[in-house]
This record gives structure tokens, sequence and C-alpha cells, in this order.
């Protein structure tokens, strides 16, 4: 289906009837070749909206899924790039595109072997923290113990190969230098992050859809509490469809199919288009300690009423004098 490359109809059966977790192990492969890949367009307005706001020092891409974000954080971020994901499959087609690096981490290693705090985004089973899937040590992970250490290799007792650029026409920011950041993949729940707070950016894209609402106050926090001060959290948010639309039928049909096979089968497989709504998550992201701010994506166009099609959400957690701490 959708491409020569991409999986079948028996292949997409087959994920949506599994966990997310495992899911997700099974389209790995073939996910890029599949429209659940964020657009390139996306990515690209995305990076030119945030490249203002930049440079950046460390950057974390949630649910990082393949790594089509962390392309974005790598033209954003000078020091270190890391992408978390609950996938392995989908982790290791994301290192082998685009690689890691076995440098220093700034803040730490990875809680190796310690249980998770929350379970699989499925919720049914507990998850076991690990360090990256083939890849490095995280920029920003605490130590079982709350204590950081330097992470030079990868959990295979090998170098990792370093970091490289794609040829991809990104965008840097103003000021960012050639060197390419150090690239980590961490294998982690995004509502029990396993990291210490020093981020400076957080992006996600397209994974929103894989959260409850009363999991956006949990979700949201953890955001918080990795960033440091003045960090930025950010991801576009595209408009709903007018109803009454063909757009509107499908999502509509989508999300009953999927709250239908969520009742009659284990494990769950959270996935709804129409859950994630600009209006809840603005209040969730302020109860959570967000300034927030809405940029209109302009390559986009406007609704008949003037509206935005797609907005970049920046929400930024402030000093304690109230005002964004400066990017480097």
């Amino acid at each position: 289906m959708f491409t020569p490359q991409g999986p079948t109809l028996r292949e997409l059966a087959a994920q949506a009837l599994s966990s997310i977790e495992h899911g997700y192990d099974l389209l790995a492969p073939k996910f890029d070749h599949t429209p659940f890949r964020t657009p390139d367009a996306i990515l690209e307005a995305a990076g030119r909206a945030l490249a203002p706001m930049g440079p950046f020092a460390a950057g974390l891409d949630l649910c990082c899924g393949t790594g089509a974000g962390m392309e974005v954080l790598r033209d954003l971020c000078r020091e270190s790039v890391t992408g978390v994901d609950i996938s392995t499959g989908m982790l290791t087609v994301g290192r082998s595109r685009l690689g890691a690096d076995d440098g220093p981490s700034p803040a730490g290693t990875y809680a190796r072997d310690s249980p998770s705090s929350a379970g699989p985004y499925d919720g049914d089973s507990p998850s076991t923290a690990r360090t990256c899937d083939g890849g490095t040590t995280s920029s920003a992970v605490r130590c079982g113990g709350g204590t950081s250490a330097p992470a030079t290799t990868c959990d295979r007792g090998t170098p990792c190969r370093p970091a490289r650029r794609d040829g991809r026409q990104g965008v840097p920011a103003a000021g960012h230098d050639d060197r390419s950041p150090s690239v980590a993949w961490v294998r982690g729940d995004a509502r029990a992050l396993p990291f210490a707070p020093a981020f400076d950016l957080v992006v996600s894209f397209g994974a929103f859809g894989h959260f409850l609402p009363r999991e956006l106050p949990v979700l949201f926090a953890g955001v918080h509490a990795v960033l440091r001060p003045g960090g930025r959290f950010a991801f576009p948010v595209v408009a709903p469809p007018r109803p009454g639309s063909p757009w509107y039928w499908a999502l509509l049909g989508f999300d009953t199919v999927m709250r239908v096979r969520n009742a009659v089968r284990r494990p769950t497989f959270v996935m709804y288009y129409r859950a994630f709504r600009l209006g809840d998550v603005e209040r969730e992201l302020a109860r959570a300690g967000f300034r927030t701010e809405l940029h209109p994506l302009t390559e986009f166009g406007r609704r008949r009423d003037g509206s935005p099609r797609a907005r970049m959400v920046v929400a930024t957690r402030e000093d304690s004098s109230g005002r964004p701490a400066g990017v480097v």
C-alpha cells in the first residue's frame, strides 16, 4: 500500500492488532514509505519557524520514530541531539539513517536496567529503562542513583559511529556553525522521561495522537522537567478539517474504528486523530508551567475564516524572573 516500498495491507493489519510498541517495531523498516511519517514540508516549515529563536545547545526529539525530527534538530542545535522513542525497531532504523556519536554526554548516562516509573504507552505491562539501542547514552540523562557520569561507548561496548549529514537542505539557526552535534538514541516512555533538566529545545512531530487527553498533564510536566529554564517545547499543529468535508469523515471514521478495536482487544493501540485539541493543549501547557505562543506557518495558507491552516506551538519554561533565558 501507499508505495511499492510501503507495507502491505496484511502488515498494516498486524500492526493495528498489536500494542503500540510492537506495532511500530513491525512497521519500522517501511515506516518512511507511509503517509504516517511527518511530511518534509511540515518539518522544513518548523525548522524555519524555530531558527530565529536559536541556536540551541541540546535538543530532544520526543517520540522520535525513525528520526525525521532529528534532522530538524541537527540544523538548530550546536552540541547534542537526542531522540527518545518506545519502539526499538524505529530507533534502529533511525540510527542506521543518521548514525550516532560516542562523545561525552554533557549531563550523564542513561539509567541502565532500572524500571521506568510508567509502563509502555498502552499501559498494559511495565517497561524497563534501557540504554540507547545500539547507540550512545543520551545527553542529559540520569544514572539510577541520581548521579551523572560521562558516556563514551555504545551499550554493546564498542565506539559508536560519528554523526553524519545527509545532504538534506536544512535551515541552520543564526550563529550555527558547521560542526555536527552529537547524536544519541534512547528507548524510553515519553510519559516517564529518564532525563535530567539539560535540554534547551524539545520538539515532537505527529506523536500526540498516541496519548489520551488525561495523559497530557503527565506528558507536559515531564517535558517541563527536562528543559532548562528558558527552554522551549515546540510542535506543529494543523487546523481540524471543516465539518462535513471528506477529511472530517475520514478522521472520524478512523477514530471510531480504533475506539471499537480498543474496546474489544488487548493490548490497546492508542491512536486518535481528533483527541488533541488546541484549546485543551494550551490549558494543560499553562498548568505545567509553560508560557505558550502560537506562530502561524504561513507556507500552508489560511482557512476561509482567516485562521492559519497550520501553527507552530512554542511553549517556554520561564526562569525565576519570569523571562525566557537566553539561548547560546
